[in-house]
């Protein structure tokens, strides 16, 4: 099939995705669609649906596409490669659309009353959480995964004795990363059009995920420290 026909395929669950974005995969290793004689690009079934795959861990884990390339490369050589981070254990096989949704844990929008349901977040803490912008409705008032993780962590906190007032410095510390994340990308994304954009997104990727593997390094240094 065509890339247009690859986006007809994939748009219903993925609207926001272009033939650029396609083509940036393709540009990165991720995607290798065979050539005809004349050069244009011919897409399987195989190749939507690991165009699914790729896409479901970028949307709902933030995943480096380099991270996402070494374990599909690791499926492709027929090795059993270690769990994606939040995901599970893929056997050396085709990755289905079904297989997708199980790997990224996809989880459907959600109203206020079920993201409660799931977390155990009162009102109180709601109330907070969105007030300090940590979690956020859609426009339909519908929550994502997103704001479901943050919510089980701001419980779990709180069942340690902290209060709602103690959620502000994370808000602070994520606006912080966020303007240091947009300033090194700044100008990535001004040339070449969509795929220029992709390449600016994927490295917001990778410095968010550098910036928390930081964070996380000097926390658990500093605990260990405290164990001495």
């Amino acid at each position: 099939m065509s890339i247009g026909e690859v986006l007809e395929h994939i748009n219903a669950e993925f609207p926001e995705v272009r033939a650029s974005k396609v083509r940036f995969l393709e540009e990165r290793g991720l995607v290798t669609p065979a050539r005809t004689a004349a050069g244009y690009r011919k897409y399987t079934q195989a190749d939507v649906d690991r165009l699914r795959f790729i896409l479901a861990i970028q949307r709902d884990q933030f995943l480096p596409l380099k991270v996402i390339k070494d374990y599909l490369d690791a499926i492709d050589a027929g090795r059993r490669p270690e769990s994606l981070p939040g995901g599970l254990r893929l056997e050396p096989r085709s990755v289905s659309q079904q297989l997708a949704h199980e790997i990224s844990g996809h989880i459907r929008p959600m109203t206020r009353a079920e993201l409660q349901g799931m977390c155990g977040a009162s009102d109180e803490l709601m109330k907070t959480l969105e007030s300090y912008r940590l979690i956020w409705p859609d426009e339909t008032g519908r929550y994502n995964d997103h704001s479901l993780k943050v919510a089980r962590a701001a419980v779990t906190l709180a069942e340690f004795g902290f209060e709602p007032r103690h959620l502000r410095p994370f808000r602070i510390a994520v606006d912080r990363e966020l303007g240091m994340v947009q300033q090194a990308t700044s100008g990535l994304g001004q040339h070449d059009g969509g795929v220029s954009m992709e390449r600016a997104q994927e490295a917001a990727r990778e410095i968010t995920q550098a910036c928390l593997r930081l964070h996380a390094g000097v926390v658990s240094a500093e605990i260990a420290d405290m164990d001495d």
